[in-house]
């Protein structure tokens, strides 16, 4: 098994278990993908994807096509993705992914996080070097061979593929994600859930103390509406 089975091991035993907060994720990014697609699915596969990971997450369809309709109202605020960077006590790089309205907002919150918890609020690129940033998928596990799949979809980009409780991922490039979804529409491959991640390319391991110190800054970095992914080098 290669780092993004580890990544992904250790992110499901903790990180956006909150229901709500899930939803407002998901709703945030059907805005995003209307805005920049339109509202058909049909046409628009970023939204497409969008409400396969709606569906996996058991969010009622009224609130998909609330949120749906709720994006293609002319004056539905334009949701913007932004990158924040930084580095949390003890080395830790992290990396975080908001969506938001109101830019000076999101940028004097999050510098009041790095400030309240002995961090450092970095530059663009200061440490966005440091993760491999790739697309996921997940599809259902039955009436597939794993290692015949993998050979097929190698020429799509896909890099890393296995087999867990919940069915097969495939990671590959961030670039990659339009013709791997493509392929696996084509073959008729349900397509459970997709996204997107950033590995960290190494990670560090920390006493439990310090753990602590940057666990206190990842809440309250997660707590924000503004906040969609955190990514860190920290072990865990």
């Amino acid at each position: 098994m290669g780092r993004a089975f580890e990544f992904r091991k250790a992110r499901k035993m903790k990180r956006w278990s909150a229901m709500a907060k899930t939803f407002t994720r998901i709703g945030k990014d059907i805005v995003i993908a209307v805005k920049e697609g339109g509202p058909n699915p049909e046409t628009n596969a970023r939204l497409r994807a969008v409400i396969q990971n709606a569906k996996a997450a058991n969010m009622p369809k009224d609130n998909v096509e609330r949120a749906i309709k709720k994006a293609s109202d002319k004056d539905t605020a334009n949701f913007k993705e932004v990158l924040f960077e930084g580095y949390a006590p003890h080395g830790i790089a992290i990396l975080i992914e908001t969506a938001t309205d109101n830019n000076n907002r999101t940028v004097a919150n999050i510098r009041s996080y790095f400030n309240k918890c002995n961090g450092t609020m970095g530059t663009q690129g200061s440490v966005e070097f440091m993760f491999d940033h790739t697309c996921n998928f997940r599809i259902p596990a039955e009436g597939q061979d794993v290692e015949e799949l993998e050979l097929e979809m190698i020429d799509f980009g896909v890099e890393e593929i296995f087999a867990d409780e919940d069915g097969i991922m495939m990671y590959a490039p961030f670039e990659s994600f339009g013709a791997i979804q493509k392929e696996l529409e084509s073959r008729g491959l349900e397509i459970l859930s997709s996204g997107f991640d950033r590995i960290p390319q190494v990670t560090k391991e920390l006493t439990e103390e310090q753990q602590a110190d940057v666990e206190k800054l990842l809440e309250k970095i997660e707590e924000d509406d503004d906040v969609m992914n955190v990514y860190h080098t920290m072990q865990e």
